[in-house]
């Protein structure tokens, strides 16, 4: 189908209004500075949540900070690490406030944000490490925070996607933690990007393959972490045993291949898989759920996921 109607009406907004952004010329901290203001125009106020927390967690290097959303009720609540988008290198914990805030409150869960470390300054893998660093912090710590560790789940979207496939197959391999529910959100799991909908939209549908290929540049160390599993989850082995999951792509992203092959190969190892295609909508529409009906959509989608995971 043609874009729809909602998703065309924001891009032709954002590109009267300069605001489509071309990553691949600039430098890494430019990036962020234009990442942190565009989502301060996409992305309405956050909703209030019964408390937030701002602190830090044993990092495998350094303390990780997070940020920790509690709902309103008694406990103890299941709990969702979330992992922010941003190909590695921009977005934080406040470019995606409002989304763990509405996620917070729908789900009714503990909601711990992690600003794990950027590259080019910290390459693969420390985002890994450290999104599994604090997920471990999280499951040990759960009864803490009010909440209940049996109940925990990974969510993230785009690169922190990535992460939320990552950190399951870190958990597997290293025999911790438990994770009850993993939530990919438009995720990039292959490095080669040479997919179908990487050649076929490589531009003109807000994230580009030029941009990609910038995010990857700097995330990698050299062209064997493209195919390292934590980098690139398509590449993993074995998906035997790992968490069930919901993954949701967008029909004009460059990155809706690879998520739905990392779907379909989950599926081939006996995990109970949901796919869903979203028609019509773009890269980052579940952000954007405030300018776009298919971003509700998706959230809807995903609270009754975890619901139904977390046994409500």
């Amino acid at each position: 189908m043609p874009l729809e109607p909602q998703t065309k009406a924001l891009i032709d907004a954002m590109q009267s209004a300069g605001m489509v952004l071309e990553f691949e010329k600039m430098t890494a901290p430019q990036a962020r500075q234009a990442m942190e203001q565009m989502a301060a125009v996409t992305r309405g106020p956050g909703e209030p949540v019964a408390r937030v927390e701002d602190r830090t967690v044993p990092g495998p290097d350094a303390p990780v900070p997070v940020r920790i959303y509690t709902p309103e009720g008694s406990g103890p609540f299941p709990v969702m690490v979330f992992y922010h988008g941003g190909g590695w290198v921009i977005g934080s914990i406040d470019s995606h406030d409002a989304l763990c805030r509405k996620l917070t409150n729908a789900i009714g869960c503990v909601t711990v944000s992690v600003e794990y470390r950027l590259a080019p300054e910290a390459k693969f893998p420390a985002a890994a490490e450290d999104c599994y660093a604090a997920t471990v912090w999280t499951a040990e710590n759960a009864a803490a925070l009010g909440a209940d560790p049996k109940r925990l789940a990974v969510c993230g979207d785009s690169a922190g996607g990535n992460l939320a496939a990552a950190v399951p197959l870190m958990a597997k391999d290293r025999g911790k933690p438990a994770i009850a529910y993993q939530v990919l959100l438009y995720p990039c799991t292959d490095g080669s990007l040479e997919t179908g909908s990487m050649r076929e939209l490589a531009q003109g549908y807000f994230l580009t393959r030029a941009a990609m290929v910038w995010f990857w540049n700097h995330y990698v160390r050299d062209d064997n972490d493209r195919k390292h599993p934590y980098a690139a989850p398509i590449h993993a082995p074995d998906l035997k045993g790992l968490p069930p999951a919901l993954v949701i792509t967008a029909e004009y992203d460059p990155l809706r291949d690879e998520g739905e092959a990392y779907a379909a190969r989950l599926r081939q190892a006996g995990v109970p898989v949901t796919c869903t295609r979203y028609d019509g909508t773009i890269h980052g529409f579940v952000s954007m759920a405030d300018n776009l009906d298919k971003g509700k959509e998706a959230i809807k989608e995903v609270v009754a996921a975890l619901k139904t995971a977390f046994g409500k």
